[in-house]
């Protein structure tokens, strides 16, 4: 029961919250209801961070209700050391937590807030927004690095635009044209490789997608551009 798990680790506080904070539960129910968070690619997806060593997750649970149960899951540290931090959002019913895998896996954690009566709600849908979300901050990092790019080159061509590269010496000018070489190239190969492996996935099917020619006017303008730039 839940007093037992807490009055081992020095925590009984959580009973003089609330008038009815504690609820029972059989730790034994649990069994290997959570084994498949011991699946890489599954604790990958849920993740929000993690570098091998100290890793971050952000759980909904659906039985936070009161001033108890922040207290309790605040203080999760104190009932396992693997846990370095929590806090809880109330109005979301969201808690985060940091936890060391060395010490503690995240099936682990799961089960542990399951025998406290707060079991996290995950499910298939948590996967997909955990996804969707990766893929959303990856190309907000292609977006910044393509207006990053393309800002300073813009900058550097403003001579040539204007017409006025005749008052500036033919080495700062040469320059300025490598400069813009070289920050195409992250914007080819990163911030435009979604169109390149697209168009080389359709062409390996013998299909013409509309990312191809997209690519093809991609590849031709770097190449022609380069060019330009080393013949002088």
């Amino acid at each position: 029961m839940v007093y037992e798990i807490l009055s081992e680790s020095d925590a009984c506080e959580y009973y003089s919250i609330e008038n009815h904070p504690g609820i029972k539960i059989n730790v034994n129910e649990i069994g290997n209801k959570f084994a498949y968070l011991d699946n890489e690619e599954i604790k990958s997806e849920l993740l929000d961070f993690s570098d091998g060593g100290i890793s971050k997750i952000k759980f909904f649970v659906p039985a936070i209700h009161c001033s108890s149960c922040i207290w309790l899951l605040e203080n999760l540290h104190r009932l396992e050391k693997g846990v370095k931090y929590s806090s809880v959002n109330f109005i979301k019913k969201e808690v985060s937590i940091t936890f060391k895998e060395e010490e503690i896996s995240l099936r682990k954690l799961v089960e542990l807030l399951a025998s406290i009566n707060y079991v996290p709600q995950i499910t298939l849908d948590d996967l997909k927004n955990k996804s969707e979300k990766k893929l959303n901050r990856v190309l907000y990092y292609k977006l910044g690095i393509a207006g990053f790019c393309f800002g300073n080159i813009m900058l550097f061509s403003f001579p040539e635009y204007l017409a006025v590269d005749h008052f500036m010496e033919e080495t700062i000018r040469i320059q300025l044209s490598w400069l813009n070489l070289f920050l195409a190239i992250p914007v080819l190969f990163y911030a435009a490789s979604d169109y390149l492996v697209s168009a080389v996935k359709g062409l390996r099917k013998k299909i013409v997608n509309i990312d191809v020619p997209i690519a093809l006017g991609i590849i031709v303008l770097f190449i022609r551009s380069a060019y330009e730039i080393v013949s002088g």
